[in-house]
């Protein structure tokens, strides 16, 4: 797709799209933004979303998308902006539509107008990127709860994905003893060949009974009661994984344990980052096309 001259509607989101608009506009592209506070550098404002949709050549929708009901993920209105099958049909044909995870409200009428989807949710280079604020964020929060340093806590790390790699190698960096828990054999080497100490769940209870900090990336129930029972008293927890997180949160509260679910770090805590990254990401799937 050539950018320059091409309209591309922006719909909702927060500050992060504000640098997907100024990349796009940087490119020559015609930006026409919805579901937006007016007045932003680089886009035309329109006040429904079937006007920033007349005519573009691709939309782009915010990462959290859309909900059940249609409604445009847009914190930055007081308004509630939808979106329908009649808004899609005034793209150009063909036009794609690139949103973080689309439910079957978006996906279905798309599909039936032949707009082809491109979701960024599981992209790897966008998570990998998003890795870095999630990991800075994270860090921010542990230091803010707890009255001890990174250097020469005890952390202990859920899962060695794109996440969990990025965040136990900035731990080791600032000095703690990081421990990470993965289940595949691959990842417990690469945390071997970065230095860190790495078990199996089922060989987790010493590091879990000792941490000052546990770090869960894994987006299904591994912090069990049974396992928040052996935590220490004044071991924080934060579960980085999607909503509802990997944390039995009613036992850590039953047992008066901090468990802070946190998903979403990149926009909360560095969205001109985490939009740049964005961008650079929007541009290169929109120019491969």
């Amino acid at each position: 797709m050539q950018l320059a001259g091409s309209k591309v509607a922006v719909v909702g989101g927060d500050a992060r799209e504000r640098e997907v608009i100024a990349a796009l506009a940087a490119s020559g592209a015609v930006v026409s933004a919805a579901a937006r506070p007016p007045g932003e550098p680089g886009a035309t404002w329109c006040a429904t979303v079937g006007d920033a949709l007349a005519g573009a050549s691709a939309l782009i929708l915010p990462l959290p998308g859309v909900d059940v009901r249609a409604r445009v993920h847009a914190p930055l209105v007081a308004e509630q902006f939808f979106i329908n099958a009649s808004d899609l049909e005034r793209l150009l044909p063909g036009a794609p539509i690139l949103v973080g995870t689309a439910r079957p409200c978006l996906s279905e009428p798309a599909a039936r107008l032949g707009h082809p989807l491109v979701e960024l949710a599981e992209d790897d280079e966008l998570a990998i990127y998003n890795s870095i604020p999630t990991a800075e964020g994270a860090l921010q929060m542990a230091m803010e709860r707890r009255l001890i340093t990174i250097h020469d806590s005890r952390a202990v790390v859920l899962g060695l994905g794109r996440c969990g790699t990025t965040l136990a190698r900035t731990l080791a960096a600032l000095g703690s003893h990081v421990t990470v828990v993965a289940r595949k054999p691959a990842d417990r080497a690469r945390a071997f060949s970065l230095g860190l100490a790495a078990t199996d769940y089922p060989d987790a209870v010493p590091a879990l009974a000792a941490a000052d900090f546990i770090f869960n990336t894994v987006p299904s129930l591994v912090l069990t009661a049974k396992l928040l029972a052996l935590t220490r008293p004044e071991c924080l927890i934060i579960d980085l994984a999607s909503a509802p997180g990997g944390t039995d949160f009613a036992a850590a509260e039953r047992l008066g344990r901090e468990a802070v679910l946190a998903p979403g770090l990149p926009g909360k805590v560095a969205p001109v980052t985490a939009g740049r990254a964005l961008a650079r990401v929007v541009l290169a799937r929109l120019t491969a096309r």
